[in-house]
């Protein structure tokens, strides 16, 4: 677990507020069937495979894969410089992401992307932790980090988990 005990808070005020805000069809599905923020950080270790939804310019929407890293309280994920998906961020940053394990997890987010890489964002200062972070799961030399990849976080604004058997999923880590 990589969050502080402040990231672990903004993370379950998120969940909650989440929550609490969502119509009552879907917490009549998700309460009772959810995690804390400790739980959400201890089950999502490792590479997570997302569905990252972006727009068109024509505001049609498209759905891709994309290898997620919760660290932080946060998704992270990354993409060649050249793809659709990195041209959809660059013009309009709101996205959505699910990670979803069969019939046992669910976790749901919308945000708005920065980009982490340095001098392409704000996050620049997170970066060298991060990278290192990449480095140790893909490989120091998998791509040139600077110029072939382009890494975000996705701030999140909504989130909501569901999990029907939190003991199962925590027992698997």
């Amino acid at each position: 677990m990589r969050e502080t005990r402040h990231e672990l808070d903004e993370l379950q005020a998120l969940l909650d507020a989440s929550l609490s805000g969502s119509t009552a069809h879907l917490r009549s599905i998700v309460t009772g069937r959810t995690v804390t923020a400790p739980e959400l950080t201890q089950i999502l270790t490792g590479m997570c495979v997302l569905s990252l939804a972006t727009v068109t310019a024509k505001g049609e929407p498209r759905i891709s894969g994309a290898d997620g890293h919760f660290l932080h309280g946060s998704w992270h994920f990354g993409t060649a410089r050249t793809a659709a998906k990195a041209r959809h961020l660059a013009a309009r940053p709101a996205a959505s992401v699910s990670h979803l394990r069969g019939e046992d997890l669910g976790v749901f987010t919308h945000g708005t992307v920065e980009i982490l890489n340095p001098a392409d964002g704000p996050a620049a200062a997170d970066w060298p932790d991060l990278l290192a972070y990449f480095k140790d799961c893909y490989g120091a030399d998998a791509f040139d980090w600077d110029r072939d990849v382009v890494y975000y976080r996705l701030r999140p604004h909504w989130m909501t988990v569901y999990a029907p058997d939190p003991a199962k999923l925590l027992a698997g880590q």
